[in-house]
């Protein structure tokens, strides 16, 4: 190949990327909500599948309402997720059962999975609960990547609740489709803290093109999401998976031209829980 065919060929994958950007930017602003820690009760479970709009749940495996939730949700419509529980950095953060933790042996970190997976049907991604250790670690990511690869039918979004994570850069390794949590609505479980975590989250997905929320099903998170899903503006509510397509694009461009992308994939953020 001659220096000019591959310069060539450069400047056009270049362009055809530009493209994409701003076939994606013209389409508005995208957010996508997860609503986690579902399965332990069931009202609050059911408020969650009624939500309006293409709200994700992540379920919690062996929770007493896991299956009954994860097939309400898939029958609105919902998409589902794995809410893996990983070890937290604080010892007296206890994740539930069927927890990932360091002390576990590859075949044993494996099979812990694999009954998680089985214990939520229906469900396309996998986020974790607490984990603030576990996801810190390289060698329990790269273990976790290889069989979520081997596996197939999954992506990962990694609910960031440590700065010092490195899911997603594993997950990238691995070609995992993945994304990163951007804020969470309710860590001030109130409807003036969740108002102002809302519009936080959309100027976000005004800024870089699409940001990820994820909540919890307390009271005053589904009172908010009840009222404000129903008709708000400034961005448009799509299924999580959607974003994966975003993600991708913006990255590649950003890997072509040399620079960093922005949005969920690397942006820095404060609110850091387990």
């Amino acid at each position: 190949m001659t220096l000019r065919t591959a310069l060539l060929r450069v400047c056009g994958s270049m362009l055809i990327m530009l493209t994409s950007v701003i076939a994606v930017s013209a389409e508005g602003p995208k957010i996508a909500v997860i609503i986690d820690d579902v399965g332990n009760q069931l009202r609050p479970g059911l408020r969650a599948v009624e939500l309006p709009g293409p709200i994700a749940l992540a379920v919690l495996p062996h929770t007493p309402y896991a299956t009954r939730l994860a097939i309400a949700a898939t029958g609105k419509d919902k998409e589902v997720l794995v809410h893996m529980p990983m070890q937290a950095a604080q010892a007296s953060d206890d994740p539930g059962p069927g927890t990932l933790h360091l002390a576990l042996t590859r075949t044993q970190f494996d099979q812990t999975l694999a009954a998680a997976l089985l214990s939520v049907p229906g469900a396309i991604g996998i986020n974790n609960h607490m984990g603030s250790l576990l996801t810190r670690d390289t060698t329990a990511m790269h273990w976790l990547m290889q069989a979520v690869k081997s596996d197939g039918r999954f992506f990962f979004v990694d609910s960031y609740t440590t700065h010092l994570s490195v899911g997603l850069m594993i997950a990238r390794e691995h070609e995992v489709p993945a994304l990163k949590r951007d804020v969470f609505l309710d860590v001030v479980p109130t409807d003036a803290g969740i108002g102002l975590a809302w519009n936080a989250l959309v100027a976000q997905a005004n800024e870089v093109g699409y940001a990820v929320a994820i909540a919890h099903p307390y009271p005053a998170t589904l009172d908010f999401l009840e009222r404000e899903l129903i008709d708000f503006a400034g961005a448009e509510l799509v299924p999580l998976s959607n974003l994966l397509g975003y993600q991708a694009i913006q990255r590649s461009y950003a890997e072509l031209v040399g620079g960093v992308p922005t949005g969920s994939f690397f942006a820095p953020d404060p609110q850091l829980v387990h």
